[in-house]
Parts: structure tokens; sequence; C-alpha cells
């Protein structure tokens, strides 16, 4: 009994740890066959990694994801995300030139993604957001793809 009870407890700490991390997305929305490219940037606040930025294209479009992780959620600070896809008129520029398909999401939202962009023959970067109440607004940008 003593056997079965610590295997049970392994077993439970093992799933209480499964997706601590951040989440895969099932696909855009309106848009079924999507796939990341580019690289996953990450979000800090306090020193702890808080969310994840990612790009994807698919359906003739790009699209910007952004997922809160759920250490974070734990927190109880409430926040809202931004998403979107930033477009950059030259491989070399710092900044980007313009944002499209921004979309803002409510309260708590713990994932969220930007409206599509006609950007595929563009140079583009995922945005995302997490606006924490009574600190400041903290951005990302993911790596720019041509």
């Amino acid at each position: 009994m003593r056997k079965l009870l610590c295997g049970t407890a392994v077993v439970a700490t093992m799933l209480a740890t499964v997706g601590v991390g951040p989440a895969q997305p099932e696909s855009a929305p309106g848009c079924s066959s999507t796939v990341q490219i580019g690289s996953t940037a990450y979000r800090s606040y306090l020193g702890q990694v808080v969310a994840s930025v990612k790009q994807f294209k698919g359906c003739g479009q790009n699209w910007g994801y952004i997922y809160v992780w759920q250490s974070f959620v734990d927190g109880k600070l409430p926040f809202y995300l931004e998403a979107g896809v930033a477009v950059f008129d030259s491989p070399t520029h710092r900044q980007p030139d313009r944002y499209l398909g921004l979309t803002r999401g409510k309260v708590g939202q713990r994932e969220l993604w930007s409206a599509g962009a006609d950007t595929l023959s563009a140079c583009t970067a995922a945005y995302g957001l997490i606006s924490i109440s009574g600190a400041d607004d903290h951005d990302t940008l993911t790596s720019i793809r041509c």
C-alpha cells in the first residue's frame, strides 16, 4: 500500500508540473493551418519569465500570439494582453515601421492571437505586450522574418 501511495504521489507531481511552461497554441482564429516561424520570445517581470510570444504563418497571413504562464496567473495580479504583427521596411531596422492586426484582450485573458496580417512578403516579427496593473507595460518582439 505504501508503494502504491508513493507511486501515485510521484505521478501526481509529474502531472502537476506539466504545462507550467509555455503552451503550444492550437491555431489562429479562422485558420487551422498555421505554423510557427522564427524563434519564441520571452517576457520577464521581476526576474521571472511570465509570457511567451510567437509568430505564425498560415492562410496567406502572419499572426502574432502571446501566452501568459500559469506561474504568473497564480500571482493574481491584474493584467491584459495585446498581440500584433510588427512590420519592418528593412531587415536592418531595429524598430518596427508599423504594427498590423493589433488585438487587445480582456483583463486576465491568458492567451491572445492577433488578427491576421497580409504581410507574408514583408519583414515581420510577432509583437506581444503584457500590461500589469500598477507596473509598466512589458512588450516583446520575436526575431524578424523576411
